[in-house]
């Protein structure tokens, strides 16, 4: 009898050892893993304006500052949260958040470039967030076939599973 996982592509009978994909097969990582990556990172990026902001608009006057609906508050709280994700994206492939859950981006080209975590980050999170209602359009990660969003296609973009380690179970105890 076969065991298999996630992420596993051969399995030992013997030892059930799971063998990770190769370096060219990728797991795509699905709509929940991707929430509650998601959710650790608005908790990271809530720390983050709490942080820097709260010091600086609690001895200014700062927060007062505005043009209309828009703050200076505003802007730099916006600034923080999408340069978060931009920077943590471009250089490690992953946001805090992701790393936690065990997911990262890859590109569909050969390397993930500025270009393309912009798109994604900084215009496909605004698509996303600019009005309440299009926060909905996350569920397509939950139903597309390639587990991928609207910010995926936007800069040619994939999130997958990390290979897990290697786990090894005796027969006799199963």
């Amino acid at each position: 009898m076969a065991y298999e996982n996630e992420t596993s592509t051969q399995v030992n009978e013997e030892t059930k050892v799971f063998e990770e994909p190769s370096s060219e097969e990728h797991v795509l990582a699905g709509f929940w893993m991707r929430l509650w990556a998601y959710l650790i990172d608005l908790l990271v990026v809530t720390s983050l304006n709490g942080i820097v902001l709260t010091p600086a608009l609690a001895f200014t006057d700062l927060s007062e500052w505005g043009w209309g609906i828009y703050t200076l508050g505003g802007l730099l709280t916006a600034v923080i949260s999408f340069g978060y994700f931009t920077v943590m994206t471009k250089v490690y492939r992953q946001t805090i958040g992701k790393m936690i859950i065990g997911v990262k981006v890859l590109s569909e080209k050969k390397e993930l470039t500025w270009r393309d975590v912009i798109i994604r980050e900084v215009f496909g999170r605004y698509i996303h967030q600019s009005i309440f209602i299009t926060n909905i359009l996350y569920l397509i990660v939950a139903f597309h076939p390639l587990k991928k969003g609207l910010h995926d296609y936007f800069a040619d973009t994939f999130v997958v599973l990390e290979p897990r380690k290697k786990h090894a179970v005796k027969t006799e105890n199963i």
